[in-house]
């Protein structure tokens, strides 16, 4: 049977109650006629239930979750999802800067998708993993504090069993069967956005990027608020309703993995960059799940200029967050933590204790620990892409978005450890356009072309 992930309306709804009560809606009478009439919690890290719910429960489920809707929210005037009210709410919006001509260009962005790829690596086998058991896995193989690749090899059968490795990336991604760079998702959104330039410009619309996504996107490779907007295309939901209709996933972390490009493509333009991600964001997220594409594409924006260190780049990407939103607080409670604390365990756990509500791909948990892994390391690309992978959640996104941010502040793709980008073989494996085996030089050049572009 398939049981196709992340849009069973029986599974949105109890995601939806998360998500009402986090964004400041009031859910209980909504939640109780829910559970009365027999319906189940959401899955607590799979994509959907084992089985499909009764014809009852399933309308049941659409119509609350159209009901939750329409709940007012308390936090609707401090975490506006439209780029005016940001804007309006952020005193510090960065200003037009004078022309940049960052040195490297090139080989900058060369060591961007190489740093993106392998932080993504290093995360994808201990994906969907609890924090201990990413722990257990790395102490008893000789690799923690986490500083290289994860392996299979002296891994005790019982550990094996209680702790398996992510299913669909254990066969690519660990030390012992590395191969180049398989495909995924945190590596497809780029190429995606490379094509959007290539076709629209830095001009594009929210509607360029829906197109776009039906043509050269299979919808079998999304996953959470990109599966939900797709299928809302489909049923011929326009933007930015897509990011709204029966979309619990719309605060996750799907537009964060998709931002590096327009950093990238605007070097020293913080402003600008921010703006592109909240174009290419408002498609499948609100509020913080927006935000938390305009902070990573403002900081990679900041670091791309190669004249900035990591603790100035988080800095600006916070000038382009609402500073009352719930993403701007977890930002600063981790870099506050990642400061006083230092052993790196004791911010994690800070971390893991403050967001126990959040489901595992939520935006602001994820967007934090990446900050605190970046501060902690002092921007280092080892100690960047280990400590945002050491620390759970979603483990692959995080090592991406940590390792482009260090990668970009290298500078080249020889200032990167070998041990990182000699697996990688210069090769990409995806199923975007014609993308399929290209190096991450060829990414670079295209990337230069479009970050040239006016």
């Amino acid at each position: 049977m398939l049981r196709l992930t992340w849009v069973q309306p029986e599974d949105l709804l109890g995601h939806e109650l998360r998500q009402a009560v986090q964004d400041g809606r009031e859910p209980s009478a909504i939640a109780a006629r829910w559970r009365a009439a027999g319906g189940p919690e959401a899955p607590a890290r799979a994509g959907a239930s084992p089985g499909r719910a009764s014809r009852y429960l399933r309308l049941l489920a659409e119509d609350l979750l159209d009901e939750l809707a329409e709940l007012p929210s308390r936090l609707a005037d401090s975490e506006p999802t439209d780029l005016a009210g940001i804007k309006a709410l952020c005193p510090d919006w960065p200003g037009q800067p004078g022309a940049v001509a960052p040195s490297g260009a090139a080989e900058r962005l060369e060591a961007a998708w190489l740093g993106r790829a392998a932080g993504c690596l290093l995360g994808k086998p201990v994906e969907k993993l609890p924090l201990t058991g990413i722990r257990q896995l790395a102490q008893v193989t000789g690799n923690w504090p986490v500083h290289t690749w994860f392996t299979g090899r002296g891994v005790p059968e019982d550990l094996a069993a209680a702790h398996p490795w992510n299913r669909r990336s254990a066969a690519n991604s660990l030390a012992e069967n590395i191969d180049g760079m398989p495909e995924d998702d945190d590596l497809n959104y780029p190429l995606i956005n490379l094509l959007l330039l290539q076709r629209h410009g830095k001009r594009f619309t929210t509607t360029d990027t829906a197109r776009l996504w039906l043509d050269e996107l299979p919808a079998g490779r999304t996953f959470t608020a990109e599966r939900v907007a797709y299928r809302n295309l489909l049923l011929g939901i326009e933007p930015p309703h897509t990011a709204r209709h029966r979309n619990p996933f719309r605060e996750w972390i799907g537009a964060l993995i998709r931002a590096d490009m327009h950093g990238w493509t605007n070097p020293g333009d913080p402003a600008a960059a921010a703006a592109q991600a909240h174009r290419d964001a408002t498609l499948t997220h609100t509020a913080n799940g927006v935000y938390a594409a305009m902070f990573a594409a403002a900081v990679i924006a900041t670091a791309a200029t190669g004249t900035r260190d990591v603790h100035t780049c988080l800095a600006t990407g916070l000038t382009v967050v609402p500073p009352g939103s719930r993403l701007a607080r977890a930002v600063r409670h981790a870099v506050q933590l990642a400061d006083t604390h230092e052993d790196f365990d004791m911010v994690v756990d800070e971390l893991h204790a403050a967001h126990a509500g959040c489901h595992w791909v939520h935006a602001v948990p994820n967007t934090a620990l990446i900050a605190a892994a970046l501060t902690h390391a002092g921007g280092d690309f080892t100690g960047s892409v280990c400590r945002a992978v050491s620390g759970g959640w979603d483990t692959d996104s995080n090592g991406a978005t940590a390792g482009g941010v260090a990668a970009v502040l290298a500078g080249s793709p020889d200032a990167l450890p070998d041990r990182w980008t000699a697996p990688l073989k210069n090769r990409l494996a995806t199923s975007v356009g014609d993308f399929d085996g290209t190096g991450f030089d060829t990414l670079a050049h295209l990337t230069h072309l479009e970050a040239s572009r006016p």
